[in-house]
């Protein structure tokens, strides 16, 4: 087990560069099953989810070279056979395996997916989407069983505008027979980065980053060239370290769009920045204002910011709120910024932070890959030394953490627990 130690109280300037996203190559990794030749993917986060699904794909047969921030990925030898918990469990993502062993093999057995404990994250519209496609669900001894002798295009409307599910079902739909439709789909750039990568391999998908997607069904797909997206949550949550205690830090390798809800919220507080082509400058805000948010789906604001966020409310004299609309159990990070000296209450899905106060170090606990996040930045700005405990949450989701903070300023150090 690892752990991190922060010294709080240093600024932070320099530069940060953003990594390729987590939430995009976690899709595009198993997404290569569905090539007939190798695909080259750039800019991949080297994060321990990349590495847990290269596993995954090598179980299965596939050949996965890395060079720096790129994978080559040959499918051609890959066998749909069974993949097992202890591969499974490693992260939430391996579920797209489902969709891409389905739509290449029409056929694919694995266990219960892992994840962060950030609330009930059941898969049911992934598996009525396969369903309605063709496919016969079923469960044996933990595992998922997904099957047919045929795929053909449905229309499928999404309860919820799953990020998951979309995907999920894209990748099922693109051998299937004719057109699917799936409304109610999820607008995140993730999910045209996939689309993207699916339609550069030969697929005819349109309207991915709206409500409503086309899969026209094709009978190959050939190897291709593809680059991951800036990570925006990355992103957000070093702009966010900037904002606390930054002071001319530049965060570069951004699309300034995919976060605009976060810089609306940081412009109406009275945060100093400057938005570029792919950038934005921090310099050092003297007054900020409370705010209120709300979680939402993409253009929202993003629940995956929501608890680093919530980190530099406890700074802003004031009252501010924040409505947690879509995990219920995201506010895991509360206790130990209490601890640290917030004053933050918790009334059903909203969190009521009373801001203003100073943090001191205390040893907390990284709960989930975002909470751990905002415990980073809790530590940046507290007083004395911070200590996190299992940060194996963190390594998943942001890559070379460490050696960025310690560039800009930032006096944090991995050990061994």
């Amino acid at each position: 087990m690892k752990k991190l130690k922060i010294t709080g109280g240093n600024p932070l300037s320099g530069r940060v560069r953003i990594s390729g996203a987590k939430n995009s190559a976690v899709a595009l990794i198993p997404a290569a099953i569905l090539a007939s030749d190798k695909v080259t993917i750039y800019n991949v986060p080297m994060i321990t989810d990349t590495f847990a699904l290269c596993e995954i794909l090598e179980y299965l047969g596939a050949k996965v070279e890395k060079k720096q921030d790129t994978l080559i990925i040959d499918p051609s030898s890959i066998e749909p056979k069974e993949i097992s918990y202890e591969l499974s469990q490693k992260l939430r993502a391996s579920y797209y395996f489902l969709g891409a062993l389905l739509g290449k093999y029409k056929y694919a057995k694995m266990c219960f997916p892992g994840g962060c404990p950030i609330g009930e994250r059941p898969i049911n519209l992934h598996l009525k989407g396969f369903e309605a496609l063709g496919a016969k669900v079923s469960v044996e001894k933990n595992c998922y069983i997904v099957e047919a002798e045929e795929l053909h295009g449905a229309k499928i409307y999404l309860d919820v505008a799953s990020v998951g599910a979309t995907i999920n079902i894209m990748l099922a739909a693109v051998y299937a027979k004719g057109e699917t439709i799936i409304d109610n789909a999820a607008k995140e750039p993730e999910i045209v980065n996939i689309a993207t990568f699916l339609n550069n391999m030969g697929a005819k998908i349109t309207g991915a980053g709206t409500s409503r997607i086309h899969i026209y069904g094709v009978s190959h797909l050939d190897g291709c060239f593809t680059e991951v997206i800036p990570d925006r949550i990355e992103a957000g949550t070093y702009i966010l370290a900037g904002v606390l205690c930054g002071d001319d830090l530049k965060i570069e390798n951004i699309i300034p769009k995919h976060i605009e809800s976060l810089l609306s919220k940081l412009r109406e507080m009275g945060a100093e920045f400057d938005v570029e082509y792919d950038s934005v400058t921090i310099h050092k805000s003297l007054s900020l204002r409370p705010t209120n948010i709300e979680t939402a789906v993409y253009p929202g604001f993003p629940t995956d910011l929501q608890q680093p966020f919530m980190v530099l409310l406890t700074q802003v004299e004031g009252t501010s709120q924040i409505e947690e609309n879509i995990w219920e159990n995201r506010f895991m990070q509360v206790p130990y910024l209490n601890r640290m000296g917030a004053n933050i209450r918790i009334l059903g899905n909203t969190a009521i932070i009373k801001g203003g106060g100073k943090l001191e170090g205390r040893e907390v606990l990284a709960t989930d890959l975002r909470a751990g996040a905002a415990m980073i930045l809790a530590g940046l700005v507290a007083s004395g030394e911070t200590v996190i405990k299992d940060v194996e949450h963190i390594l998943r989701g942001y890559e070379d953490i460490v050696s960025k903070l310690q560039a800009v300023g930032a006096k944090i150090e991995l050990m061994e627990d």
